[in-house]
């Protein structure tokens, strides 16, 4: 493997190797046998043009075109040190240019990597039933309507519509939401996302390439592409800069030996001279470099930059208004209200709920054992037994000889002989509306309480602005 590494390495960079080794052997040929040796000369004109194909390439077309930027500037200045006798300066030039094409490339690769192994949640196959069969196939070869197969535990490959069954899926990694999500037939579900308990029959709705993960994927590297501000100012100036610094090496060059009688050769190669100090390597080398190196950076410690443009808008922020618990507080779940129906004693009905939920794996089970915990019930030496987890529904098991249940209207709808009563399911809808999950406590005889929580932020922020200086958000993200 490592021998492969080493080889497509050499072959991706043949030319700025070759043109260095030329470039070495002609800074040895110039200690040894002088500037004008012909063994010098060829070496470093071998450097230059191995080193700068690819730029003369672009640059001769955009001269017969009379267009100007700073690929045809750096092709005339090279011309001119070749013509003046400074091939050392022409060959470093061409060089330096190669290596930055070459530490860009690199760059953008790296950047590519770094949001493809970000977003590299999704798995590269699934269980798939056709014809009544279930086979294993490749992500690449589901087709449309498919029907996949999502067992408890196990992460969906691709994005498609319930067909069969109920789950919470765990769609944090897409949507952001720290509390899983109830999913039912005819609910949208998204390739990467994580099915929890239940088991899923889904409809595959989307090609791999047109999932939701793919077109994140998709957007950022092509936003990539697109021109930060500092780049498209140097495009804009090199529009003007580059005609104007070969007429002000074409005025020296002439107006001396027009207007002063001065010697032509000595002035020619000071025009020659003027190109070949114009050239400015180091705006052309560096913009690129390090925006695409910032966008990898960022991509590397979990955050995705679409491209230069949002970079550089980023270092003009003064303050970030953020919606979303979690983004920069942690976002746990924590009991508000819990509300006993009828004669009913409430720190005995919450030690067996707290006995039950210490048995569940729900995100709302550690909210509730909390609040036990914080009205110092003791429930964990309490036998609950025929314990179970019901899908998409809640919680049941047996104290006392009594079954609870533990779970929301759905569940109640099955184990009550009548429907929850309609009062209490508007009062439930109701606090649903505020931002609060409802939680309903009771046995086949009925409904004994409810359970209301949300989600609350550890270390709240005070205020919402917070305030970046550009130094620190650069050092963030470069």
């Amino acid at each position: 493997m490592q021998e492969h590494n080493h080889l497509s390495f050499i072959q991706k960079h043949a030319t700025i190797i070759g043109s260095l080794l030329f470039l070495a052997f002609g800074l040895l040929s110039l200690v040894v046998n002088g500037e004008d040796n012909l063994v010098t000369v060829l070496a470093f004109a071998s450097s230059m043009v191995i080193g700068g194909y690819s730029l003369f390439k672009v640059g001769f077309m955009n001269l017969m075109r009379l267009q100007f930027d700073m690929r045809t500037l750096m092709t005339v200045a090279v011309i001119g040190a070749a013509i003046i006798g400074e091939w050392t300066e022409g060959a470093i030039v061409v060089i330096l240019f190669a290596i930055s094409e070459a530490l860009e490339r690199f760059s953008m690769d790296r950047a590519r990597q770094s949001i493809r192994s970000l977003m590299d949640i999704a798995p590269s196959e699934a269980l798939i039933k056709r014809n009544g069969q279930e086979m294993t196939v490749a992500v690449e070869d589901i087709k449309i309507d498919d029907i996949m197969i999502v067992k408890p535990g196990q992460k969906l490959a691709m994005d498609g519509v319930v067909v069969g069954g109920n789950s919470s899926i765990n769609q944090a990694a897409i949507t952001g939401e720290s509390i899983p999500v109830e999913k039912q037939v005819n609910d949208d579900v998204f390739a990467g996302t994580l099915n929890e308990e239940g088991f899923l029959e889904v409809r595959v709705t989307k090609q791999v390439e047109d999932t939701m993960i793919s077109k994140v994927i998709q957007l950022v590297e092509d936003a990539q592409a697109e021109k930060a501000p500092s780049q498209a100012f140097v495009d804009r100036f090199a529009k003007y800069y580059t005609p104007a610094i070969i007429g002000v090496a074409f005025l020296v060059a002439i107006l001396p030996p027009l207007l002063a009688g001065a010697s032509w050769e000595v002035w020619i190669y000071q025009g020659l001279a003027v190109l070949v100090v114009g050239c400015p390597c180091a705006l052309v080398i560096s913009t690129p470099v390090a925006i695409v190196t910032a966008i990898g950076n960022a991509a590397k410690n979990g955050v995705l930059v679409k491209g230069g443009v949002y970079l550089e808008e980023a270092g003009r922020l003064r303050a970030i208004a953020f919606d979303k618990t979690g983004t920069l507080t942690k976002g746990v779940p924590v009991v508000t209200d819990f509300t006993t129906i009828g004669q009913v004693n409430e720190l005995e009905l919450l030690t067996v709920i707290a006995a039950l939920e210490s048995r569940s794996q729900h995100p709302l089970a550690s909210a509730i054992i909390k609040k036990a915990e914080h009205t110092e019930v003791s429930f964990k030496n309490v036998e609950i037994k025929n314990f179970s987890s019901i899908t998409g529904k809640g919680i049941k098991g047996e104290f006392a000889h009594t079954m609870y249940y533990i779970g929301n209207m759905n569940l109640f709808d099955d184990v009550l002989a009548t429907s929850v009563p309609s009062d209490l399911r508007s009062k439930v809808e109701f606090l649903q509306q505020q931002g609060k999950t409802a939680l309903l406590v009771g046995t086949s005889d009925g409904i004994k309480a409810i359970m209301l929580s949300r989600m609350r932020s550890e270390n709240q922020v005070k205020k919402l602005s917070i305030v970046y200086t550009i130094s620190a958000l650069r050092k963030r993200l470069c």
